[in-house]
Formats: C-alpha cells, sequence, structure tokens
C-alpha cells in the first residue's frame, strides 16, 4: 500500500493531482503552502496545512511538489532539501490512463496526467510536469523540472532541457533539442534547435524573446 501523500504548492497543478489520486485511491494528507492566508483552509477534498516547514510533521508521507513553472519546483525541491528531504521522500503520480512502457524510465517526483502517451525507450526526468494529452515518441530525454502542457507533441529523439516549458498544443520536430529554461509558446512547431533561456513562438516557431 502506498504511503499518504503531501502536496506542496496549492496550486491548479495540485487539484489536478488531487484528481488522480480520488482515481488511484491514493490518501492525502494535505497541502503545503507559504501563503499564510491559505493556512487551514479547505483545498479540494483536503486541507491547506501551512508552510514547507511543516513538513516535519509529516515524516511517514511521501511528498509531490505542485509548482506549475519548472523553475518553482526547482526551487522548492532545494527548500525542502535543506529540511533534510531527499529523493527517497517523493512519490511519482501516474493518471491510470498512461501506460508506461518497459523501455522507458520515469523519475521521481514527477506528474503524468490523462491521456499521456510514452511509446518506446522515453527517459522522463525528476520533478517533470506532463499535462494531458502529451505525446512522448521513441528515445525523447526529458531533463528534470520540464513542463510540457496540455496537447504537447514531441517527435522521436527530441531532448529537452532542465526547467523548459512548452505550451500548449506545441510541437516539436524529430532530433530537435529545447534548451534549458528555454520557453516554446502555445500552438508552435519548432523545427530548429532552440538555444537555452530563449522564447520561441509561431509556426515555424522563431525567437521572440529570453527568459
Amino acid at each position: 500500500m502506498s504511503a499518504p501523500l503531501l502536496l506542496v504548492a496549492a496550486s491548479g497543478l495540485a487539484r489536478e493531482v488531487l484528481s488522480v489520486c480520488e482515481a488511484t485511491g491514493r490518501a492525502v494528507v494535505g497541502v503545503l503552502d507559504d501563503n499564510p492566508a491559505k493556512a487551514g483552509s479547505s483545498f479540494g477534498t483536503t486541507t491547506v496545512l501551512g508552510s514547507l516547514e511543516r513538513v516535519r510533521d509529516h515524516a511517514d508521507a511521501q511528498l509531490l511538489v505542485c509548482a506549475g513553472k519548472g523553475s518553482g519546483r526547482r526551487d522548492l525541491v532545494a527548500r525542502l532539501a535543506a529540511l533534510g528531504i531527499d529523493d527517497r521522500r517523493y512519490a511519482t503520480v501516474v493518471d491510470p490512463s498512461v501506460r508506461i512502457p518497459g523501455s522507458c524510465s520515469v523519475g521521481v517526483g514527477t506528474i503524468l496526467l490523462g491521456g499521456v502517451v510514452l511509446t518506446a525507450d522515453v527517459r522522463v526526468g525528476r520533478h517533470v510536469v506532463c499535462m494531458p494529452h502529451v505525446t512522448l515518441t521513441h528515445d525523447d530525454d526529458l531533463a528534470d523540472y520540464v513542463t510540457l502542457t496540455a496537447g504537447v507533441s514531441l517527435g522521436g529523439g527530441v531532448v529537452v532541457g532542465e526547467a523548459a516549458y512548452i505550451g500548449m498544443n506545441a510541437s516539436v520536430r524529430e532530433l530537435r533539442t529545447v534548451g534549458a529554461g528555454a520557453v516554446l509558446g502555445m500552438g508552435a512547431a519548432l523545427v530548429t534547435d532552440q538555444p537555452p533561456g530563449t522564447v520561441f513562438a509561431g509556426v515555424p516557431a522563431r525567437a521572440i524573446g529570453k527568459e
């Protein structure tokens, strides 16, 4: 039986995770959030318990960081590390509709929502978020803290760097790279490599700025 789950960040993503937990019967003990105005308030089917330091009160719970942006998840993981939390404490939450083939790997702290598809030899790093109906095809490689929003499609052999963010319904041509910290706008079609820290948009996608 899985350990109870403690969510970090009272976000829209956390509400989506609660829905997956309801479907799978996973117990959620509460949510941690540093906003003092949220402490003690109801949050979906659970409660906001207080700030991040309250993690010490729940030594038996597994954790899941639910900040929407990868950089935010990375910052929270660093703060939790300072409180003594390591990879052994993190859960991975996968919607029941998602099948993970034996040739694929999914890191701790990762969230795969409904309709996500992994085909073959896909590597998904730590604390990655794939929102509904993301398609990952053969040999895709997602670094830690990547965020793929609803409807994203990656061709084969795509590499996505740490904390990159790909907007809704964007697509990436096979064998291309999205650099660390890059943002690819919604509906974009990336046919070239995207350098780290840049913002691309359009069809075909072109640089429109920097993060």
